[in-house]
């Protein structure tokens, strides 16, 4: 008897100690502060709460990054029920260091440092001054939040903040480990997080660590400038195509599956807002109108352009707080995101104008346009089609501005050199380039 009740008493010990193990949740960030990190630090947020973690802990080792994504992130932190404990594994400069200040307590491995807020362009040129006012609020505030000096914290920023034993050397502010436990910018010295939890006396505890969802990767994936720049080249020769030869149903398809893939992740990341995807919209829409309904080139069509420039640019980058209805873009991340959408659309269109012509005449478009199957003498590409400059015929499909014309009984693809041309309407053959016949109205 004495060793059944003796038995249930370690049973009931056992099980009483699992129940009272303290829940631990570790989030690595070890890259450059961006979109990537300011989801995982969301997912990560969202994991711990469903372990019901009793700390966290940010394992830090990062140079910094952009200004809005490390804000979007110190006010995950600053918001959080739980404690975050920061532990910086060698590195936390810039907004990694305004990421560091927003936790409970910072900890830091031997010969890390912590500072060197200075919000820089991406030549490495310090910002305007607006950007710097900016930043040295968000340190001072959440330095005060968190029972810190915030003139230290304004001290990582401006070199011009003069603290007698702590900043007179005209620079910003960076702390060795040493000096930030001196000056309660840091809670210890550790070498691992086992050694952190042991300096923040938790006791009887059991870790866990973020991992990345499959669908996360994905979206980190989708949203490397790279990539993105792939994409737009696809939906602007999408378009094109379309435009050139409407009916074609491959490059129009693969447009409208490139943006999904663009503007979804952006989307889910918090940088691309309603309005900005219905920008772009709005742009496609006015383009359609020019080129399918209003002779000529005109204001929808510039306007057209202009929406979708601005659509897929706003969306590659989060906008800072405005006194306007809708929030301003940051200007040096509004200029390197212009820049991929300019670049890429030059290269796609470059492109497809280069092989638009061998396209249309080869046996693919046959199979995937809608236009194709046109009984009355089709002509396929010969030496003949050169021999037609000079002639005249009709035009047996409308041009916009491609299309087809009659010649003699024969049918062939042909582009309206300039403006549209409507069926039955007179042309006469002006050049023959890359495969392509080029009419004009007579």
């Amino acid at each position: 008897m004495k060793k059944i009740i003796s038995s249930f008493v370690l049973f009931l010990l056992i099980v009483s100690s699992s129940y009272s193990q303290k829940k631990v949740f570790v989030i690595p960030i070890k890259e450059e502060i961006g979109p990537a990190s300011a989801r995982h630090i969301e997912e990560g947020f969202m994991q711990a709460e469903q372990i019901k973690a009793d700390y966290i802990i940010l394992h830090l080792n990062t140079f910094g990054g952009t200004v809005d994504d490390a804000d979007k992130m110190r006010t995950v932190l600053m918001k959080s029920k739980v404690p975050v404990y920061a532990f910086i594994d060698n590195n936390a400069a810039s907004a990694g260091a305004l990421i560091s200040i927003a936790c409970d307590s910072i900890y830091m491995s031997p010969g890390a440092s912590i500072g060197a807020a200075t919000v820089v362009g991406q030549d490495g040129v310090p910002a305007p001054e607006k950007y710097q006012s900016y930043m040295r609020s968000m340190l001072r505030s959440t330095a005060e939040a968190k029972g810190r000096d915030p003139k230290i914290a304004e001290a990582m920023n401006d070199p011009r903040a003069f603290i007698p034993g702590v900043n007179d050397s005209g620079k910003v502010l960076t702390f060795t480990t040493s000096e930030a436990i001196k000056n309660n910018y840091c809670e210890g010295e550790a070498k691992t997080v086992e050694e952190v939890l042991k300096l923040a006396g938790v006791e009887n505890y059991q870790i866990e660590t973020y991992t990345i969802t499959g669908v996360g990767k994905v979206i980190d994936w989708l949203i490397n400038p790279f990539i993105s720049g792939i994409l737009i080249m696809i939906i602007i020769a999408g378009i094109y195509y379309e435009f050139q030869a409407p009916g074609t149903i491959f490059p129009i398809a693969a447009s409208v599956v490139a943006a999904l893939l663009y503007f979804a992740p952006h989307y889910l990341g918090g940088l691309a807002e309603n309005w900005e995807i219905l920008l772009f919209i709005a742009g496609l829409i006015l383009l359609a109108v020019e080129v399918f309904v209003i002779p000529g080139f005109g204001v929808a069509g510039v306007l057209g352009i202009l929406f979708i420039v601005l659509g897929l640019t706003l969306s590659l980058i989060k906008s800072v707080p405005s006194d306007f209805v809708v929030d301003l873009p940051d200007g040096n991340a509004f200029v390197k995101a212009l820049f991929i959408v300019l670049a890429s659309m030059i290269i796609s269109i470059g492109l497809s104008f280069y092989f638009f012509g061998k396209f249309i005449r080869s046996s693919i478009f046959k199979h995937v346009s809608v236009q194709a199957t046109i009984g009355k003498g089709y002509v396929g590409v010969d030496l003949k089609e050169k021999e037609l400059v000079g002639k005249t015929g009709t035009a047996f499909t409308i041009l916009r501005p491609s299309g087809k014309v009659e010649m003699d009984g024969d049918i062939y693809d042909a582009t309206a050199e300039t403006g549209y041309i409507e069926k039955g309407e007179k042309v006469v053959v002006v050049k023959y380039e890359t495969a392509q016949l080029f009419v004009r109205r007579m």
